[in-house]
């Protein structure tokens, strides 16, 4: 300040001084505080991009499109929902790594994010060093369904005709899908003559079992059941060693002579290691309240999904843990694209 704007600024009544300097203080003071959360403005810049890594219609797009509107109010900032299908996920999930990583794109992402490490031959990203997994939602059984159009109206039947050296087409919704891996490992078992058609997501999916062009599809309870209750699929077995709360009448493959058979499907929300541990911890938390209120849980535990929530230590754990499991089977059974 030269002198001359020295002596003006002290021309000024004493009050509006102290006023500037209270007002230059307690700015720097909130800056300050604001700067120690970690946060820096997020999430005040730009609106959210949530990236569903399969095309419209299927599990994935629904969670993430019940997600968004609460997830909005939680932040007070847009929340948009992003369709980037293909490659069993692996399309959309690059390009959440693409983004910034400035906590403003996410991605909503399905049991083959575990899988495709062992499936692919290479991917374009580590999936457990340059993606952090920010919140395990939760895990719903699978359903193995036929077409109301195939004849197959019981598990019971398909497996006699299938004993009998009939064979069967199964959808899922990609190769390596845990949808596919498990009716692989359970068809491998009982040395039946099944065939896998894989599609680009379960909408299209859906579509085809719908319509017969496939006679059996396999999906998460969340996408199969709304198409059972209406009559155009028939709901055979839950891939879960229980039966489901919300179809209770559908019973276990173990029922059907088949221990042991455990195979949930799972969602989580995904998100750039490099992102700000603080941004990943308040998105982690912004999620659990979203799915702990009454109306967002209802609506996905109506869809037979447990919500689980996990932080996002243990939800990196229990992605580590799928890559380890389906690895095994996928190198053991020699399955690729």
């Amino acid at each position: 300040m030269t002198l001359k704007n020295s002596r003006h600024f002290f021309s000024y009544p004493l009050h509006f001084i102290v006023l500037a300097c209270f007002t230059l203080f307690f700015g720097m003071q909130s800056s300050q505080a604001q700067d120690a959360t970690g946060l820096g403005s997020w999430p005040t810049q730009k609106p959210i991009r949530l990236i569903a890594v399969f095309p419209p219609g299927g599990s994935v797009d629904q969670v993430a499109r019940i997600l968004a509107p609460a997830l909005q109010n939680e932040l007070k900032q847009n929340v948009i929902v992003e369709n980037i299908g293909g490659a069993s996920g692996v399309i959309g999930t690059s390009a959440m790594l693409r983004a910034p990583a400035d906590g403003y794109t996410f991605a909503v992402v399905f049991d083959t994010h575990g899988v495709n490490p062992s499936l692919k031959d290479s991917l374009p990203y580590d999936t457990l060093k340059d993606i952090v997994t920010i919140n395990m939602i939760g895990t719903s059984p699978m359903l193995l369904a036929a077409s109301k159009k195939s004849g197959i109206t019981s598990m019971k039947q398909l497996i006699n005709e299938s004993k009998a050296k009939k064979s069967f087409n199964y959808g899922s919704i990609g190769i390596g899908s845990l949808g596919h891996l498990a009716i692989a490992d359970f068809a491998k078992k009982s040395n039946f003559d099944w065939v896998h058609t894989p599609y680009r997501g379960g909408g299209p999916m859906i579509q085809d079992g719908l319509g017969g062009q496939v006679p059996l599809v396999v999906g998460s309870q969340f996408l199969i059941k709304p198409h059972a209750e209406n009559g155009g699929l028939i709901p055979l077995a839950v891939t879960t060693a229980k039966r489901s709360p919300e179809m209770p009448n559908v019973p276990t493959f173990a029922e059907n002579g088949y221990p042991g058979f455990d195979a949930p499907a799972w969602w989580a929300i995904t998100g750039n290691s490099k992102i700000s541990p603080a941004i990943i911890t308040a998105m982690y938390k912004a999620l659990d309240k979203v799915l702990k209120t009454p109306a967002i849980a209802e609506k996905l535990k109506g869809q037979g999904i447990a919500i689980a929530s996990l932080n996002p230590e243990a939800s990196q754990a229990f992605v580590a843990k799928q890559i380890g499991v389906w690895g095994k089977f996928v190198i053991q059974n020699n399955i690729k694209e």
